[in-house]
């Protein structure tokens, strides 16, 4: 992969990414696919939103239907008739979510499937090579994602593991060979909570590696998002300036434009698809929840400065009526919308960066968009938004 920076508007950054399957423009929203499959939108629709990466997950992928499946097709692109670049993740922050489930040592993680209690171990290595399998064009080290709140001394010990483990995937992609005939790339993790020393150490020794780009890792698990941001700028000046930045997991559109802010380039997150499967919206002026009653009779689109299809076609009076029919193409379109709300607010960033205009225009959106939210959530009737499933 080559990694190119093409323009900045003071730590914000616009730059391409080329790599076997495409180009990605940065910044870059990248919709999560974790089973081979964006929830509710068809790959067709994703190349409509012109969605330019998507995510697959390690430990699911492998769970379920397996890389025999998977090898046997010809990897996860032919597998899932997606051309365009795939990240997959190492399966760390569901090993992290699966606490009772799993038994950490400095060799790996053993696992007990939560589809049918099998037990499986996980060591960089076999990451690297079911990685390899995949045949995604960005792979993930095998990290551990510590909770909020931990201790230091955790921490610190934690992101010793998971350093030697980022040597371990370094040497293991080197021996293991390419399957598919098309390039891989690695990237190394930072981790360390929200302690900047150990942020600081976990940069340096995973630069000294020489990855591909640098992901940082272990934010958006509970802590303050005044901590996230801080642990953001704490750590960015330790990732070199020519190769790419990501956020994992995160987040909210807020979040995403105060990141970009301090020089990350990559994010992603399940948050538009999942809450728009409940009933809420992305906007330009703010979130929207159409279960509300004042959107019975009306007859507007959710977003009138939007052109995707949802908007292009449909009311929120006929929106609102799928949700309280619980049809399956309210999923579907909410889904749609809220990816392309997300996607054009990164390349609208991106053309605001190379404006040299992005301070300005991030206050606006943020303006707009937190006014009209806490608006719409007031009016809220008894119809309440679940966001998580």
């Amino acid at each position: 992969m080559k990694y190119t920076l093409i323009g900045n508007d003071g730590k914000a950054r616009a730059g391409l990414c080329e790599t076997d399957h495409g180009v990605i423009e940065t910044p870059i929203f990248m919709p999560v696919g974790t089973r081979a499959t964006v929830k509710a939108v068809e790959q067709r629709e994703l190349i409509e939103l012109n969605a330019q990466i998507i995510l697959g997950n390690t430990y699911h992928l492998f769970l379920r239907p397996g890389m025999e499946i998977i090898e046997e097709a010809g990897g996860l692109h032919k597998f899932m008739n997606w051309h365009r670049p795939i990240l997959t993740d190492s399966g760390g922050f569901q090993i992290f979510s699966l606490s009772d489930l799993r038994k950490i040592t400095s060799e790996g993680v053993t696992f007990q499937s939560h589809l049918d209690g099998a037990r499986h171990t996980f060591t960089p290595e076999r990451v690297l090579h079911i990685e390899r399998q995949l045949g995604a064009d960005i792979m993930m080290v095998l990290d551990e994602c510590t909770p909020y709140p931990c201790e230091f001394s955790y921490a610190k010990k934690s992101n010793e593991m998971t350093v030697q483990w980022a040597a371990r995937c370094r040497d293991a992609y080197e021996k293991d060979p390419v399957l598919y005939g098309h390039s891989q790339s690695l990237f190394g993790i930072v981790q360390g909570s929200v302690y900047p020393e150990i942020r600081e150490m976990s940069a340096k020794a995973l630069v000294a590696m020489d990855f591909d780009g640098y992901a940082i890792g272990g934010l958006a698990v509970g802590e303050p998002v005044e901590d996230m941001y801080r642990t953001i700028e704490q750590t960015e000046p330790f990732l070199p300036s020519l190769k790419p930045r990501y956020l994992m997991g995160v987040g909210l559109p807020e979040n995403i434009l105060e990141a970009i802010e301090r020089g990350i380039d990559m994010f992603d997150c399940v948050i538009p698809t999942r809450n728009g499967r409940n009933g809420m919206f992305f906007t330009n002026n703010g979130t929207l929840n159409i279960r509300n009653a004042r959107y019975k009779a009306d007859f507007t689109p959710i977003d009138d400065e939007c052109s995707c299809y949802t908007c292009r076609t449909f009311t929120r009076a006929y929106l609102r009526h799928l949700f309280s029919n619980k049809e399956i193409l309210a999923l579907q379109l909410a889904s749609i919308h809220n990816l392309a709300f997300f996607l054009y607010l990164t390349k609208n960033a991106r053309m605001a960066i190379l404006d040299r205009r992005f301070s300005a225009w991030k206050s606006d959106m943020l303006r707009r968009f937190r006014s009209n939210s806490a608006e719409d959530e007031c009016a809220a009737d008894e119809n309440q938004l679940l966001t998580q499933q």
